[in-house]
């Protein structure tokens, strides 16, 4: 049975996809998994592969949600997502991370989006 924290998350990752959707992304794939990492959103931004990180927070007393992407998560999205590349035979694409930030607030919900929000790391 899925946990509170693990019901929110996947709602804000619905949440996020219907406003990538509404900026004319289309979606490819949704908590694409393998055994290193995890990435929430894959989609098409016109000509170029994006994957997205889906970050949320009730408050931004310990930083924005964005700021919830450190290094060691901005390595293991990338290579991840080197993985769905490889394994999509599609490494001659052109791809960048963004992230869609969510924060929660008393006068309503802030979405934003963040689009090359970190560069490939592998190291």
């Amino acid at each position: 049975m899925p946990t509170a924290r693990q019901l929110s998350g996947r709602d804000n990752e619905i949440r996020a996809a219907d406003y990538l959707k509404r900026h004319g992304y289309r979606i490819i794939e949704r908590n694409y998994r393998i055994r290193m990492g995890e990435i929430d959103i894959i989609a098409m931004d016109q000509d170029t592969l994006v994957f997205v990180e889906v970050k949320s927070k009730t408050s931004s007393a310990f930083g924005g949600p964005k700021d919830a992407v450190t290094f060691q998560k901005q390595r293991r999205i990338s290579k991840t997502a080197l993985q769905y590349l490889k394994m999509m035979h599609q490494s001659h694409v052109r791809a960048r991370f963004d992230v869609v930030a969510i924060t929660s607030g008393p006068t309503g919900d802030v979405i934003e989006l963040i689009k090359n929000a970190f560069a490939l790391s592998t190291y």
